[in-house]
């Protein structure tokens, strides 16, 4: 605690202390204020007073970072991680053929109408929300799971626990992986850390993750699954499927996994195979587009070009020093770091705030990984943690299904401290 006490002071001293930069020179305070103003924005979600959104704060924050000169024209280029945003969208546009194809319906209805006590339903749901999301965006994946509610309540169950398992698991399988979240694309991009080492050294803590989050939404609600109810599922009308188009969907991201444990490079193997899946007679292009989530990938260009001028003009050698010898080169400080921010700005901003941090650590391959555990497990604090919870929320909503605060919170936090815990304890005894 005293460390994250001390960081704190430290930028903040550092913050006070900017005084008006040499003629010729960008002026710091307001490059200072923009950088702040574009992270406030995105951490409330909006710009009161405007129909401003995270996206759109991002490009403004740039687009200030532009005029003031804090980033050159020049610099776009080359402060832009063009690796990361193709790895992100080649992965958006094989997730979005799978959906498309109905594979998700099928194996979610097919999985879950084997499930005979609640107890078997809720791990059902936790492992395929986990597996999914380990290895696919688990925003999308909480797009085709959320249906489940309806699931629920066509046999008479309370909806909620199944949700959560949904929301908390998508979070904690994506931990696994790479290509598991957009931060974890973030740590993969800036640390080169090859896709099977990451998997080796985070997948254990999904793993054990997902038990967890099985333990505890059963303890929370013990009239829902510690009793004798067998489950008989309602008949409904099978999942449509089209079935060439979920064939090649699946051929695809076997032959991407493949080549991303072979070693190749993430952001080629991803943007080949988004091609690939674009050539076909079955479903028209601008279907697949809308099925690219675009103010993602224009918060992460925006963010690119705000962290850059904010770290070419404020952390000088000196300050980065300070913070770490603050801290921060503790990995339970950095973990303590990441979720707490995490939470305040988001998983993805705060990724991009670290980076000039991390690097510094004595170890920053390991550094990396702790950010990546905690910024991925931090989502499961709140409802507001992560994307994947929104949409569950909201998508529930729509079912006629409300998941408060509170209840998300009871069950979210003590999940968030354990699975960080362990996360730590892995990757400091066990991990290789």
């Amino acid at each position: 605690m005293g460390g994250i006490i001390a960081m704190t002071a430290l930028v903040a001293a550092a913050a006070l202390a900017w005084y008006e930069a040499p003629s010729g020179t960008p002026p710091r305070a307001a490059i200072f204020e923009i950088f702040a103003v574009t992270y406030l924005v995105i951490a409330i979600g909006r710009l009161p007073g405007f129909r401003l959104d995270r996206a759109g704060a991002a490009l403004v924050g740039a687009s200030l970072m532009l005029a003031v000169g804090g980033v050159g024209i020049d610099d776009i280029s080359r402060v832009i991680d063009f690796d990361t945003v193709a790895l992100l969208l080649g992965m958006m546009i094989v997730v979005g053929n799978l959906r498309l194809s109905g594979f998700f319906r099928l194996v979610t209805g097919w999985t879950v109408a084997r499930a005979r006590h609640p107890l078997a339903l809720l791990a059902t749901i936790t492992l395929t929300s986990g597996l999914f999301s380990a290895f696919l965006l688990n925003d999308a994946i909480c797009l085709v799971m959320t249906p489940l509610a309806d699931i629920a309540l066509r046999l008479e169950r309370n909806p909620i626990p199944y949700l959560l398992a949904v929301a908390m698991a998508a979070n904690i399988g994506s931990v696994a992986t790479i290509t598991g979240n957009p931060q974890n694309i973030l740590i993969g991009g800036f640390s080169h850390i090859p896709y099977s080492a990451f998997a080796a050294a985070l997948a254990p803590v999904a793993a054990a993750g997902l038990l967890a989050t099985m333990g505890l939404i059963a303890v929370c609600y013990p009239s829902e699954f510690f009793n004798s109810t067998t489950l008989r599922l309602v008949s409904a009308r099978p999942p449509h499927v089209h079935r060439p188009l979920a064939i090649k969907s699946v051929l695809v991201v076997a032959l991407m996994m493949a080549a991303f444990f072979a070693g190749q490079p993430p952001a080629k193997v991803a943007l080949i195979a988004g091609g690939f899946m674009l050539l076909t007679r079955i479903v028209r292009s601008e279907r697949i587009y809308r099925e690219i989530d675009w103010p993602l990938l224009l918060m992460f260009a925006g963010l690119f070009v705000v962290v850059a001028g904010f770290e070419k003009a404020l952390l000088t050698p000196e300050l980065i020093d300070g913070i770490r010898r603050a801290g921060l080169g503790d990995t339970g400080v950095l973990s303590a770091v990441t979720a707490v921010l995490s939470n305040l700005v988001s998983n993805v901003p705060a990724v991009l705030v670290l980076r000039p941090f991390v690097g510094q650590t004595g170890d920053p391959q390991h550094a990396w990984l702790v950010v990546a555990m905690a910024s991925t497990l931090a989502g499961n604090l709140t409802v507001l943690g992560s994307v994947a919870n929104l949409i569950v929320v909201q998508l529930a909503r729509a079912e006629g299904v409300a998941i408060g605060f509170w209840e998300y919170f009871r069950v979210g936090a003590p999940l968030m401290v354990l699975t960080i815990l362990l996360g730590l304890w892995w990757l400091s005894v066990g991990a290789p």
